[in-house]
């Protein structure tokens, strides 16, 4: 893991309303407090809603919380006749510190590609923000044991025309989609194969060996409390994005405090 500090990201989804996402946040807050967490062993972030992200910056800035927050998604243009979009700079004005692009949701019921979020890595990137690319492959795909390439492929067009440095300050979840919020997760092992090959893959193909030593590389999918110490225990997995164990603040708050267990 080398000094990649682990990101803990919870997606809450389209889950928790201003009002909910208050008592969540500070409850996430107190419960890290009491457990003495340490920012320096991991980063415990929160993807609420664009409606939420008022009231936790709010939360996070007047009570002085020690937790990241971001939004779930981003437009690829700056402003204009563009209804229901939201921009990078909207967002950066909150003082968002993660975007997450490209989840498997929005690549299925939105159809966006690839190359969409290329274009939303940049627009991020260029907002001094940073941008949480997934990738991930579906179930068809993993029974023909054609992951690695199929992963690869995807980090090739979301990482298009991005410099090493840019690269080095990102973070890329893998996230196999069949195993997205089905109870189903992949072993330590199958997250730490794929992870690997993302992080070999950006050293000895695409942007070099200081971009993928600086990249944070996450998994997610049915992430847990108890399964957490294992997936983390893998030598190129930074962390998690983690999806309905997120909305319980004391079941996040132990995969946050993953490292006290490990």
């Amino acid at each position: 893991m080398a000094d990649r500090i682990p990101l803990m990201a919870g997606n809450w989804k389209m889950n928790l309303n201003h009002v909910e996402a208050t008592g969540v946040v500070q409850k996430l807050a107190w419960t890290l407090s009491d457990k003495r967490y340490d920012k320096a062993k991991a980063e415990a972030a929160v993807i609420v809603p664009f409606t939420d992200l008022r009231t936790v910056q709010t939360l996070v800035e007047g009570d002085k919380l020690p937790i990241a927050y971001g939004a779930q998604d981003v437009s690829v243009h700056a402003s204009g006749a563009y209804t229901g979009e939201v921009s990078a700079d909207m967002l950066a004005k909150l003082k968002c510190a993660y975007v997450v692009v490209g989840h498997s949701e929005r690549r299925e019921y939105h159809g966006e590609s690839d190359e969409i979020v290329n274009d939303k890595a940049k627009v991020v990137l260029a907002a001094g923000m940073t941008p949480i690319i997934c990738v991930g492959e579906k179930l068809e795909i993993r029974k023909e044991g054609r992951q690695v390439p199929f992963v690869l492929d995807q980090v090739q067009k979301v990482l298009a025309d991005l410099t090493p440095e840019q690269v080095a300050k990102l973070v890329i979840a893998y996230e196999p989609v069949w195993a997205i919020g089905t109870g189903e997760v992949a072993t330590p092992e199958d997250a730490q194969e794929v992870c690997g090959a993302i992080r070999r893959y950006i050293a000895e193909e695409l942007q070099g060996a200081d971009a993928a030593a600086g990249c944070r590389i996450q998994y997610g999918g049915s992430v847990k409390s108890s399964n957490i110490v294992d997936i983390m225990a893998q030598a190129d997995v930074d962390g998690a994005l983690v999806g309905g164990a997120s909305l319980d603040p004391e079941e996040f708050a132990k995969i946050v405090l993953f490292y006290q267990h490990a």
